[in-house]
């Protein structure tokens, strides 16, 4: 076993800090790496050391793996945590650190390696009767071979780039006319992104829940699950709203996902966190989808109902220890909601929507949580990520914390920027998220411009009455002042202010 006393983290925002405060704890030093823009950001301020990396794009600053290594010699850091994004599933850099001398925080390159490819990562667990989605588990480049699997399956399809994520290189097609241009798009775009044009095709679910299975893995054999996360409320086929555990299974289903994800992990003798995503249909029937092999934006969702820091378990993982735990040791308490904050516009497909948070002010009482990694008066830099933070909300129940998130939601103040709380509010208080048969279609289905607007101007109009009616106390409040003592208390005119949000 090793002992980690330094760790550099090779991220930014947030997900940095949450390293970060977790490393403190150990008695762990930090060391951050930031790009000219991030000069100023708490996790700068907030490690015990900082080392600027380079200008604000992120291929000249947080994506300079060689860069990273050299500033672990120089500054004599025992290992790095990537966080998520950026290098965090680069199954090469990982290998460079290793070879560096320098521990990984995360899994072994191999494994990164074989789950990073989604055609590898099925073909690892076909051996373990994992269920998958019907299709064609090879690369396919023959159009006539597609329509014949397709004619099998039966349309929709869905062809889909083995390598990435996030929607890129992904086609669905509801005919057979459609089929040859489709995979020609998603060759294209699939090269276009990832450098690598090698695309597969499977049967489209039409109305799929997303949900995901938190593993941990020692490197001694051990593999435990931390239960599921639902997932499905996207948009552009990425996530904006997570819970755990799913209002949708049993204690039955719950055991047979979980027993699943253990063997998807063990399939690539995975060590670690990390995360197994399956698509669920209309009968709950699950299929793997894909293993990420880093932390989870959501993983603090997990956090809250199973009371464990992944991100402790992830550095004592890395030194070398067992787990201290079983799997019959953990159990599920209460329930928690993630929302995730973007500096984005709802009303225009959520494109990002960046600027200045000119008032940013955090929710606080029980049961809520904000990650963040930004301040009042920040800019959200366009280089990066549009995520300003997240607010998680816990409870004793699913209804608890859905109210305690949507009182959350109202008290969090932020102008400068148009951000997601608005669509937040929206989607956990609709009726399809509250009895649960809401699926990733969600926002096609249910969300409109007009869904928050019409919140928003009674909002307004609410603010407007607050502040005439502020304004009116104001000026009576000041005449009986004057009448009473026409001596200014701060030696000047008492100043009248009523201020609109």
């Amino acid at each position: 076993m090793t002992q980690i006393e330094k760790i550099l983290v090779a991220n930014r925002g947030e997900i940095a800090l949450r390293v970060m405060r977790s490393a403190k704890e150990m008695g762990i030093s930090t060391v951050a790496v930031y790009s000219e823009i991030d000069r100023n950001a708490p996790h700068v301020r907030f490690a015990d050391e900082a080392v600027c990396i380079g200008e604000s794009p992120s291929s000249e600053s947080y994506l300079r793996g060689d860069k990273i290594i050299e500033i672990c010699k120089n500054r004599n850091v025992d290992a790095i945590h990537p966080g998520y994004g950026f290098l965090s599933e680069n199954a090469d850099f990982a290998r460079k650190v290793e070879e560096a001398g320098v521990i990984f925080i995360g899994p072994s390159a191999r494994s990164i390696k074989i789950m990073g490819d989604k055609l590898a990562a099925k073909n690892a667990v076909s051996v373990f009767d994992i269920p998958m989605v019907p299709g064609i588990n090879k690369p396919v480049t023959d159009v006539a071979e597609a329509k014949k699997t397709a004619n099998e399956i039966g349309y929709p399809v869905l062809i889909k780039a083995s390598a990435g994520g996030g929607g890129t290189g992904m086609r669905v097609v509801e005919r057979e006319n459609e089929l040859q241009e489709q995979m020609e798009r998603a060759i294209s775009e699939a090269k276009s992104a990832f450098g690598n044009g090698v695309v597969f095709l499977e049967k489209f679910i039409t109305s799929p829940k997303h949900i995901e299975v938190q593993i941990l893995a020692d490197q001694h054999g051990n593999t435990i699950h931390l239960f599921e996360r639902e997932c499905s409320i996207q948009r552009r086929h990425q996530k904006v709203i997570e819970e755990a555990p799913s209002s949708v299974f049993d204690d039955k289903k719950r055991q047979l996902i979980g027993e699943t994800a253990i063997k998807v992990a063990q399939a690539c003798e995975y060590y670690g966190t990390g995360t197994v995503e399956f698509i669920v249909d209309e009968n709950l029937d699950f299929f793997f989808l894909e293993m990420n092999t880093r932390l989870q934006v959501e993983h603090c969702v997990t956090e809250e109902i199973t009371g464990i820091d992944l991100v402790k378990e992830q550095i004592k993982i890395a030194e070398g220890k067992a787990l201290d735990m079983k799997q019959s040791d953990l159990s599920i308490r209460g329930h928690a909601i993630e929302c995730r904050i973007y500096a984005e516009n709802p009303e225009d497909n959520f494109l990002p929507a960046i600027g200045t948070l000119n008032t940013y002010k955090r929710p606080q009482g029980p049961g809520i949580r904000v990650d963040d990694g930004f301040e009042e008066g920040m800019e959200i830099p366009i280089y990066y990520d549009p995520m300003i933070g997240k607010l998680i909300a816990s409870g004793k129940d699913r209804n608890e914390a859905i109210a305690r998130m949507t009182r959350a939601i109202d008290e969090f103040n932020i102008s400068g920027v148009q951000t997601t709380l608005s669509f937040c509010k929206f989607a956990i208080n609709h009726q399809a998220f509250i009895n649960g048969s809401f699926d990733t279609n969600f926002v096609k289905n249910f969300f409109s411009p007009e869904a928050t607007r019409v919140d928003s101007e009674s909002l307004d109009e609410e603010k407007v009455a607050t502040a005439i009616a502020l304004m009116l106390l104001t000026d009576t409040v000041s005449e009986q002042k004057t009448k009473s003592d026409s001596k200014d208390r701060n030696g000047g005119k008492w100043k009248q202010r009523a201020y609109l949000d």
